[in-house]
């Protein structure tokens, strides 16, 4: 039989952990964090980090991982995800994967990154082209090295043409050349079954249940939180520094955003909700397959997966 991978996501703010938690402990499995956040020590309460006693309850793997002044790319999630389900299957458990981040939710049904590896010459080779003739002297260099044309790229992003040029330096190929290397590449856990389920509520009971979140993570701590991780370089790890509920605190602390505690955790609640609309779209198009779990108020929920 092929072993399985259950695959648990949905909005934020609609019941993950504890619906995991649940199913965890009544199927013998262990838990993969796949939300972007949990990597990083210090992040607990704006990300509702699942807690001490939670993780002592089912074991949890990858959370906590990596300094909140470090990106932990999905290129590594990826790898360390594989590392971490074989160990899972070896002790005899399930592996359930939980989180939001569909990016990284991906990396177990599909190649998120491919094999190019942009080294230190490469990027002082295009920014020494930036500094000598700007943007426009990047964009002339990859038209030189692309010459069937620049396979949909925008030429007008200056941040996407540096990092083109980079990868074209590094590796030696156009960038079709290395669309289609990254189309053969194979697929994540292709020997595994996957079973995935998202789970959702109603409109009101989650703008309810955002709502009441955003206030409870300001009253219990977040703001004194994001103060340590101001101290600790969270500002030189923009995806960090812009994660919602941080991003708010660390404007409102400098000042840029003013009112008290209790604007400050409207805000957070109006963009979380915004994120979570996202999210909608995103599952909707990107998973459209996947079995739909609808929870409702504190009733028992149903199995996801069966």
């Amino acid at each position: 039989m092929k072993p399985v991978l259950y695959l648990l996501s949905g909005c934020t703010a609609a019941g993950k952990t504890a619906l995991a938690l649940d199913w965890a402990e009544r199927n013998g499995a262990e838990i993969v964090s796949c939300d972007a956040m949990l990597f990083y020590r210090g992040m607990d309460i704006g990300t509702a980090k699942p807690s001490e006693a939670e993780r002592r309850r089912i074991p949890h793997h990858l959370i906590d991982v990596a300094p909140v002044d470090r990106a932990f790319d999905v290129g590594r999630y990826a790898h360390e995800a594989v590392r971490v389900v074989a160990s899972i299957l070896e002790l005899g458990r399930r592996p359930l994967i939980v989180g939001g981040s569909g990016f990284y939710l991906m990396s177990f049904l599909r190649p998120v990154v491919d094999e190019v590896t942009v080294d230190a010459s490469a990027r002082t080779r295009a920014e020494e082209i930036r500094r000598r003739a700007g943007t426009a002297g990047q964009l002339a260099e990859l038209r030189r090295l692309n010459p069937d044309g620049l396979d949909g790229l925008d030429p007008v992003n200056p941040r996407r043409v540096s990092r083109a040029l980079e990868r074209c330096l590094a590796s030696g190929k156009t960038l079709r050349e290395q669309r289609e290397a990254f189309r053969r590449l194979p697929l994540p856990f292709a020997g595994y079954d996957k079973r995935i389920s998202l789970i959702d509520r109603d409109d009101e009971e989650l703008r309810k249940r955002v709502r009441e979140r955003a206030f409870r993570m300001v009253e219990t701590g977040l703001i004194e939180e994001v103060r340590r991780l101001l101290d600790r370089g969270i500002g030189n790890n923009p995806a960090a520094a812009r994660a919602i509920g941080y991003r708010e605190t660390i404007a409102w602390l400098r000042g840029s955003e003013a009112g008290g505690r209790n604007e400050l955790a409207e805000r957070i609640a109006a963009n979380t909700w915004k994120l979570v609309k996202k999210q909608r779209t995103w599952f909707r198009n990107q998973l459209p397959d996947a079995r739909r779990v609808p929870l409702s108020g504190d009733a028992p929920p149903p199995d996801p997966f069966t």
